[in-house]
């Protein structure tokens, strides 16, 4: 979760008029300053810039998706999606609301090679 001092820079940015990416750029320099203090390690740069744009699209600010070729196309849709309204339960938490399909109900139970086979062997010492 963004620090609560880096969404109001941010919201203060888009307030003032500037462009979405440069409300972002406040998640950005706070990745590169938790990465500077050893919270977590990445591997490069462009790294600790994806998640901090990551951060910025959760948080509401209007980025635009990366584009094709820069990244996988799930990446891609995880993006393009909308923010969660302020109050609106988490989406992990609405799938826990629907119900499961259990395993043994959607197709009957099969046996394994080595179940069979070792029920083929009694059989055949029988």
């Amino acid at each position: 979760m963004p620090e609560k001092a880096t969404m109001e820079r941010a919201k203060e940015d888009l307030r003032e008029g500037k462009a979405p990416s440069t409300a972002a750029g406040e998640f950005v320099k706070e990745e590169i300053d938790h990465v500077r203090e050893g919270k977590h390690g990445v591997r490069s740069p462009q790294q600790a810039i994806a998640i901090g744009l990551s951060k910025a699209r959760r948080a509401g600010i209007p980025l635009a998706p990366p584009r094709r070729g820069r990244t996988s196309p799930s990446t891609r849709k995880k993006a393009e999606r909308r923010p969660l309204a302020a109050g609106e339960a988490s989406r992990k938490e609405a799938q826990h609301d629907q119900p499961k399909i259990r395993r043994e109900e959607s197709r009957p139970h099969q046996r394994s090679n080595r179940t069979q086979h070792r029920r083929k062997e009694s059989r055949k010492n029988a």
